[in-house]
């Protein structure tokens, strides 16, 4: 283990604090790398990933474990139960808040997710709208349907709607509650104002990305994806945004019938090799991430954490 020398710490001088950023499409091994990572330097791991923030989505969310978080300290994980969805804004304050502490203690923060905007927000200081949840609204969104939710976001602000995915319903009722309640769509809405920092982003985009997913589906649904979702609609209702989310969606289908399990892997599947195309597009354009392209990502990775702590 490579502790961190003090000359990197709080008073290592005029010198900006570093933020490492571990990112990269779903399954790609994030987690695994994160975990060695944070070992040899001995650093927390604090999650941007975005559903990990929410309680009780462990196996669809590919969580870290009770064994993982017994090996190295995270935050950001378990943050609120699922029928409280957490707002960008929300999210940015709290993470920030996080990353500031850990950032006067140790001299450096550990970043490790897959959720591009959730780490924008954080690292180029977004400032999205100010309008809280409204929780009246957003059951009237939900009954009306996520295919009704989208069209009317595409009439009323294509900008946003061009930047989510049809079926995300929960970052189309947010944009669909700030346009009603603030009067001004999404899109005009959001500025920057950068935090102090110095960010290295590492990127991971393996070549065998998509039979890594098909493992990776199997696993959660070996795991106890069905049994979790049961969990999840008898608790909060089967019309729960979150529970139309990949994986949960397809899970919630086999429990009411409409497909079975064999379906159900086959097209969460589908739709996770869909969803990480769209990740690796959104890093490719959005960040400038290191990608760790050699045989061991784990020494590449530790090379340039170390060029950027000198």
């Amino acid at each position: 283990m490579n502790q961190i020398s003090p000359e990197f710490g709080p008073d290592a001088g005029a010198k900006a604090p570093l933020v490492v950023a571990l990112v990269g499409p779903t399954a790609s091994g994030k987690t695994a790398l994160a975990l060695e990572l944070a070992e040899h330097f001995q650093l927390e791991i604090l999650n941007i990933d975005s559903r990990q923030l929410y309680r009780g989505m462990d196996i669809g969310t590919a969580k870290p474990t009770a064994e993982q978080q017994q090996r190295v300290s995270h935050h950001l994980l378990d943050l609120r139960s699922p029928d409280q969805p957490i707002t960008l804004q929300e999210f940015q304050q709290e993470a920030a808040a996080v990353v500031s502490q850990v950032l006067n203690k140790r001299g450096v923060a550990f970043l490790a997710g897959g959720s591009g905007l959730y780490l924008k927000a954080l690292t180029q200081g977004l400032q999205p709208p100010a309008v809280p949840p409204q929780a009246e609204l957003r059951r009237q969104l939900s009954a009306l349907g996520q295919a009704n939710c989208h069209q009317l976001l595409q009439q009323a602000d294509p900008q946003a709607a061009a930047k989510i995915a049809p079926a995300d319903a929960v970052r189309t009722q947010r944009a669909l509650e700030v346009l009603y309640c603030s009067g001004k769509p999404m899109s005009e809405q959001q500025s920057a104002n950068p935090p102090p920092w110095r960010v290295l982003e590492l990127g991971l985009n393996p070549m065998e990305l998509r039979s890594r997913i098909a493992q990776r589906t199997q696993q959660i649904y070996q795991d106890g994806l069905l049994e979790e979702t049961r969990q999840l609609s008898q608790r909060y209702g089967p019309d729960l945004p979150m529970l139309q989310t990949i994986g949960y969606g397809e899970a919630l289908e086999v429990l009411q019938g409409g497909l079975n399990e064999a379906q159900a892997i086959a097209t969460t599947t589908r739709r996770t090799q869909q969803f990480a195309k769209r990740q690796r597009t959104w890093f490719r354009r959005q960040h400038s991430p290191h990608w760790l392209t050699g045989q061991d990502a784990l020494s590449e990775a530790i090379r340039l954490i170390e060029t950027g702590l000198g």
